[in-house]
């Protein structure tokens, strides 16, 4: 069950100053917006690179995998962006990244002679940051 309310509590948060206050999903969905849709840039350049279009005939799966991609929002743009499409949840996100880790490992070691054929790309890792100034939530980047 998705929830639309919770608490922060951060403990002496300034000057022994604690703080807590309710949040709604609809207030951080409002205030990182502009950081989610920021997150199909290096979609849409990686399909540009690819000289791939993103409709389904040229994307067969499509799987978020890192910590921001598990929120509700943020997956809710990319099945948009990808016109509808299913996201792909069959296959558990930390493990895919441990074994892309495991597969680029036994690349760069070259034990693995089948492997020599396949290359991974570094992804640019985008993450969320919350400021405070003046009890007035802000975004940086």
């Amino acid at each position: 069950m998705l929830r639309t309310l919770t608490t922060i509590h951060v403990d002496c948060l300034f000057d022994g100053i604690d703080f807590h206050r309710a949040f709604t999903r609809a207030r951080f969905e409002e205030l990182n917006m502009d950081l989610f849709r920021n997150c199909l840039d290096p979609v849409e350049s990686c399909l540009k690179d690819a000289t791939m279009n993103k409709s389904s005939t040229s994307v067969d799966e499509v799987l978020l995998v890192c910590g921001y991609t598990r929120i509700p929002k943020v997956q809710q743009i990319f099945q948009v962006f990808f016109s509808g499409k299913e996201l792909c949840k069959s296959i558990n996100q930390d493990e895919a990244v441990a074994y892309g880790a495991s597969v680029q490992a036994a690349i760069l070691i070259e034990i693995v002679q089948v492997l020599q054929d396949i290359t991974l790309s570094d992804v640019i890792s985008l993450f969320l940051e919350q400021g405070w100034e003046k009890e007035v939530m802000q975004c940086v980047f």
